[in-house]
């Protein structure tokens, strides 16, 4: 398939990859493709969706390495010493900070309360109160987009400045990445526009009304941007000659710590990023509308690709092995 053929098939597509806006591929350090769809320039900022619990991982790494939290198995209740835990509740004080990164907190409730904590003025707060329950540390994953809330909130109380301003002083400025800004309003109108609008936006991050950024979601990148995220992956946290992130962290954090049931394509699970592939140094960070940080140890290649709302596309790995990579390597 030619550069041209692969255009089209996107532009044309009813399918998983009509949501596509932007792709680009980096190998060594150049950019190896580029495209962009739906009148997207390669600038343009997407909601990347879950792709922002893949960064959260980042700054949690980041933030250990800096010595804000102490290692992965420290207790979250460390971090919120005037949060009043609910009479009875016990299981709360046993969770660790590993327990958030990969999915396998235990929550009080069946289904997500988005309503309620996504109305309240304090999204940390209102997730914390959701943590725990009767049935203890299960080590049962559960994939809990409010739950990462809370590690937004480890981050602030732990470093002492808001999350946006930890980002962009310690990963998005020294990556070359434009720095971010709150969006703002958080109305339950302004929600639902931010989430289905496929127009670009602007270098933002969602947030709640306390400023403090959404973990699980409305994180606003390029593809580009995701890529050269990606590129930080793959050269074990060092970019241009700096050492952004430990290797021990992120080895770390791309480890086989879950596998997934069907519901998640039979993946592996690390610190909010997922193996695609068993047994390969394949690495992704993924969310709705097929948007994906892809890592590829093996051929040195990482690739962004940015899309708008659309549930549940998993299959956007296999989708860059197929068409993406041979491009490469023409």
């Amino acid at each position: 398939m030619t550069k041209e053929e692969l255009h089209e098939l996107i532009a044309e597509s009813s399918g998983n990859e009509s949501s596509i806006c932007q792709i680009t591929a980096l190998r060594n350090g150049r950019t190896a493709y580029q495209d962009c769809w739906h009148g997207y320039r390669p600038e343009d900022a997407v909601n990347v969706n879950s792709v922002t619990k893949g960064v959260m991982a980042l700054l949690a790494g980041i933030a250990i390495d800096k010595g804000c939290i102490r290692s992965v198995d420290q207790k979250v209740m460390d971090f919120f010493p005037d949060y009043p835990v609910k009479r009875g509740e016990k299981t709360i004080y046993d969770v660790t900070v590993r327990h958030l990164l990969t999915m396998t907190a235990p929550y009080k409730y069946k289904s997500e309360p988005w309503t309620k904590v996504c109305t309240s003025q304090d999204w940390t707060l209102a997730a914390l109160d959701h943590l725990g329950g009767k049935k203890g540390i299960t080590g049962e994953f559960k994939y809990a987009t409010l739950g990462i809330q809370i590690l937004a909130g480890i981050i602030e109380n732990s470093s002492g400045e808001k999350c946006i301003d930890f980002a962009n002083r310690n990963l998005f400025l020294p990556l070359g990445i434009p720095e971010h800004t709150i969006h703002g309003d958080s109305s339950k109108e302004d929600q639902f526009d931010f989430l289905m609008n496929k127009n670009p936006r602007k270098n933002e991050w969602y947030n709640d009304p306390q400023g403090t950024v959404t973990a699980g979601w409305g994180l606003c990148l390029s593809a580009r941007d995701l890529a050269v995220i990606g590129e930080l992956v793959l050269n074990d946290g060092m970019y241009n000659g700096t050492q952004i992130i430990s290797e021990n962290y992120l080895h770390d954090m791309t480890a086989e710590h879950v596998k997934l049931g069907e519901r998640f394509g039979f993946m592996s699970y690390g610190y909010l990023w997922y193996r695609p592939f068993e047994g390969r140094e394949v690495y992704a960070a993924i969310g709705d509308g097929g948007n994906i940080i892809y890592v590829n140890k093996e051929k040195n290649v990482s690739v962004g690709v940015t899309g708008t709302f659309k549930p549940r596309i998993f299959d956007r790995a296999d989708f860059i092995e197929k068409n993406i990579l041979p491009l490469i390597d023409q």
